[in-house]
């Protein structure tokens, strides 16, 4: 899921740009391959193989594909919570039941998201969520991720905070995309891992 809306400063612009425009350079096997693979490493994470709920997110256009990854956490048996974007940018949330569930909902003029179908759960069911799956441009040594800059898992990580919970926050991302230091403003939280096709690296 991108994020969308909110824009940051002139830093964070520019690397985003350069971190998109790597991804629009992927061709369709190389990003078919990448989901595959993502997949694979993230369900070696002993986080998903004891978490009962995972908050996640549907890739959209070259993000790192997720589909699998969010059936197979399906075929444990795990409740996969996917979200929906609110008109101020925050999230609600509803249960994944299959891709049969996702509904492609448009945004204004913006891009369209895959969506839950079914029932509205509230933004405080991510506080529910053992695993916190986020989407992403990159991440750098100190588990700093930059997202899109819409802010709504700016959102999602103050909620958790608040409600006191503590779920393991997992980044998703292409190797090229583990970088040395992405820019950081101060209500930034680190992520504890970040998977990529070609393994996991842990910052927590």
């Amino acid at each position: 899921m991108a994020e969308i809306g909110r824009t940051t400063g002139p830093a964070k612009r520019t690397v985003r740009r350069e971190f998109l425009a790597a991804r629009d350079g992927l061709t369709a096997d190389e990003l078919r391959r990448a989901a595959s693979a993502l997949a694979r490493r993230a369900l070696e994470l002993p986080e998903l193989a004891r978490a009962r709920t995972v908050a996640a997110y549907v890739s959209v256009g070259t993000e790192p594909g997720t589909l699998a990854l969010l059936d197979a956490l399906r075929a444990r048996d795990v409740r996969v919570l996917l979200p929906a974007l609110l008109p101020d940018n925050d999230l609600d949330w509803g249960v994944y039941a299959g891709e049969g569930s996702l509904a492609r909902v448009r945004h204004g003029g913006r891009m369209a998201l895959w969506e839950p179908a079914g029932e509205r759960l509230g933004p405080d069911a991510v506080a529910a969520a053992d695993v916190v799956l986020l989407p992403g441009l990159a991440v750098d040594a100190r588990g700093m991720r930059l997202g899109r800059g819409g802010g709504s898992y700016d959102r999602v990580l103050a909620r958790l905070e608040r409600a006191g919970a503590h779920p393991a926050l997992v980044v998703l991302l292409y190797d090229f995309e583990v970088v040395g230091q992405v820019p950081k403003e101060p209500h930034d939280r680190p992520v504890h891992a970040v998977v990529t096709p070609s393994g996991v690296r842990r910052f927590i």
